[in-house]
């Protein structure tokens, strides 16, 4: 089968454990019989997803810019909100709390249960301790001090979403995980058992205590090695309690099927979508901020409905736009749109159905950003572009990965 092959013993013998573990047996044979994995890898909705010819080596001349990187941090502090214990002992008043935790992990507390999505808690989103995209605020509170959560979520197995110091932490509670499929192997090598796994294809569901959890369809990739084989899934999820539902995006590009996401689990209450580290060079994996709140509208039925909270920003240097743009962007968009858009600075708890934090604070620590927030069209794909350069496979993956982990910031 092409696209999938197991590396020798004496490769994964030097390989590091960050790199985490290809699946194998029963969960191999599982893969294989999903209808989303069709000549040896994993298939995006909506066919092939576009990496523009040569960006490579393009990107790298705007990622490693001096000028260029200094737009990419803040030139202060930022805000963070010291979570405590009291922020999140007292249950919300409305049955729906949701903190976000910085880039895309957020604790959720919604109708007497607590979800946990995509925690890192590292210093660097990278298999090494001394290189890649590095934290550029504190997290906002300790993993131990965070209290027990009932369920763990994770959306796929990038470094930025996935990560080996957080996961073995929470290995040592009694806390369940819902992970795509796939993705199991990278937790069971890092010392989750077995049976606190939720292992799930795209439209599928797991019950955990009175929530319903269901994995549903993303556009983006997968790979934490040298070699992505695509091999392991991704997901966006839907939360469903006894009276809230809450949507998270995961990484994706947009797609119609938002839509229908939508159709089947929705309206939600709030929906965590991905609005950073977008750009011209991968148009098709992640979104803009214009991008992120046509999402959420589709996801509500197509009119403003509920709260957004944009997610995948702030706290790790991933791509060439400026530090604030997808915050100032994500806002100016929801208010073009009569879209509530919530704005917290990370740590900052919040409830959707109360007010709201609007306060736009990365003003105060970034450079000025570019108005007017409309970003031109993105121009047609090339009609001379291969498959080698016109997909997310294993080639342009890799490219981007080696790229991620060469900017140190």
């Amino acid at each position: 089968m092409s696209g999938f092959r197991n590396p020798s013993p004496g490769l994964r013998a030097l390989r590091p454990a960050a790199f985490g573990a290809d699946p194998s047996g029963e969960r191999m044979a599982r893969i294989r019989r999903s209808p989303h994995f069709a000549n040896g890898v994993f298939q995006n909705p909506g066919g092939e997803a576009r990496v523009r010819p040569s960006s490579p080596l393009d990107f790298a001349k705007q990622f490693f810019d001096r000028e260029q990187r200094r737009r990419r941090a803040p030139q202060s502090g930022i805000p963070v909100h010291a979570t405590t214990l009291a922020d999140i002992a007292e249950p919300p008043a409305s049955g729906l709390r949701v903190t976000w935790l910085g880039h895309s992990s957020v604790l959720a507390e919604i109708d007497g249960h607590r979800v946990l999505f995509d925690p890192v808690w590292g210093e660097r989103c990278s298999p090494f301790a001394f290189a890649g995209p590095k934290r550029l605020h504190p997290v906002p509170v300790p993993l131990a001090a965070l209290g027990p959560v009932d369920v763990v979520v994770i959306s796929h197995d990038h470094y930025d979403h996935l990560d080996l110091p957080t996961i073995r932490a929470l290995a040592g509670t009694d806390t369940l995980f819902a992970v795509p499929l796939g993705v199991g192997a990278h937790l069971e090598h890092w010392g989750v058992s077995p049976d606190r796994l939720r292992e799930l294809d795209w439209n599928e569901t797991t019950k955990v205590g009175g929530l319903t959890l269901t994995a549903t369809p993303a556009r983006h990739f997968c790979g934490r090695g040298l070699r992505n084989t695509q091999h392991t899934l991704w997901a966006s999820w839907v939360v469903a309690g006894d009276e809230h539902r809450i949507y998270h995006s995961g990484d994706t590009g947009y797609f119609e099927g938002f839509k229908d996401i939508g159709a089947e689990h929705g309206p939600f209450d709030a929906t965590m979508i991905q609005i950073g580290a977008y750009s011209e060079f991968w148009p098709d994996i992640h979104m803009t901020p214009e991008e992120g709140v046509r999402a959420h509208l589709d996801l509500q039925g197509g009119r403003p409905h509920g709260v957004l909270l944009p997610i995948h920003w702030g706290t790790f240097n991933l791509a060439t736009h400026a530090w604030a743009e997808p915050g100032e962007w994500t806002m100016d968009a929801g208010e073009e749109k009569g879209q509530a858009v919530a704005s917290p600075r990370p740590g900052e708890p919040f409830e959707p159905a109360g007010e709201l934090p609007t306060d736009r604070w990365w003003n105060g620590v970034s450079a000025p950003i570019d108005r007017p927030w409309h970003r031109p069209e993105k121009p047609a794909p090339a009609a001379t572009a291969t498959p080698a350069t016109a997909t997310t496979g294993p080639a342009a993956a890799q490219s981007r990965d080696e790229l991620d982990l060469a900017g140190e910031v």
